[in-house]
């Protein structure tokens, strides 16, 4: 009795694990896709009117001290990007710099509006603050130690464990997940957001934003990595979307200046004779 009650447990955990695989096997593959498309027809980049598509930028904040000391920060004001994270967003501005970004959405708490800030440079875009983009609410555990927690806080490892279930008072990723994604598709309602909105906020809501649009269970969404400063993106069709569905191009890619520029060709050496001429002359 008690195998045949497992066995459908265990099946289902290993065809959750396999579909995970094969989506992030699959969102290489449209990475790959996406880039070569914008390398080989660079006109594509400036296709804001009425476009055909979507290009969503998820973008999650820089580094903060509070993230270098593994604590949790939560909805607490006042947690700021330090000086790498500053470096990192300047670093992701500059190399989104040849996208033609339609609209800033941000998170009001700090790390992510300054972060916001600098994609924002030299662009004509307001930034937005979103109040239902903001991190999750962790309750008495913000301000935190993580590794403490995991050592003393039993109720915080059963979170972790399954962040479905939370105690009062915390969220739940279903409930982040709601939020996040209602706010989402309310600012993409919008006629003016253009063809590529930039949403800047936290390591959950961009995990719980990408289960989202993958088809993925909430508790899934954990076990995507998503560094600070990094870019998400979602392509959302839009000609007909009764028949095309969302597609994750990219997570938490770290992108370095001049990624979208397409390779130039080598120049040829010079040969004997041209070295013999420029001598002369």
């Amino acid at each position: 009795m008690g195998q045949q009650d497992t066995q459908p447990r265990w099946r289902t955990g290993l065809s959750g694990w396999l579909r995970l695989w094969w989506f992030c096997l699959g969102v290489e593959w449209r990475y790959v896709s996406w880039r070569m498309r914008l390398w080989l027809y660079p006109e594509q980049r400036e296709s804001i009117q009425t476009p055909m598509k979507q290009t969503l930028l998820i973008v999650r904040h820089g580094q903060t001290t509070w993230n270098v000391e593994h604590r949790l920060p939560g909805q607490l004001p006042g947690v700021s990007l330090n000086e790498v994270g500053r470096q990192q967003a300047a670093r992701l501005a500059e190399a989104l710099r040849v996208l033609p970004l339609s609209s800033i959405i941000s998170s009001p708490l700090e790390r992510a509006y300054h972060t916001a800030e600098y994609l924002a440079q030299g662009r004509d875009l307001e930034i937005i603050r979103e109040p239902d983009l903001m991190d999750t609410n962790v309750g008495p555990w913000a301000g935190q130690v993580i590794d403490e927690l995991a050592k003393n806080d039993p109720a915080w490892k059963a979170y972790v464990k399954d962040p479905t279930v939370a105690p009062e008072g915390i969220e739940t990723f279903p409930q982040v997940q709601q939020r996040v994604v209602a706010a989402v598709e309310r600012w993409l309602a919008r006629e003016n957001i253009g063809a590529y909105p930039v949403f800047v906020a936290h390591a959950d809501v961009v995990k719980l934003l990408l289960a989202h649009y993958a088809g993925l269970n909430p508790a899934q969404a954990g076990v995507l990595t998503i560094d600070n400063a990094s870019v998400s993106m979602v392509e959302i069709p839009r000609d007909k979307p009764e028949e095309s569905h969302p597609h994750v191009v990219a997570i938490g890619w770290n992108p370095q200046p001049g990624w979208l520029k397409a390779p130039e060709p080598e120049k040829p050496a010079p040969t004997d004779t041209q070295e013999a001429g420029e001598q002369k002359t």
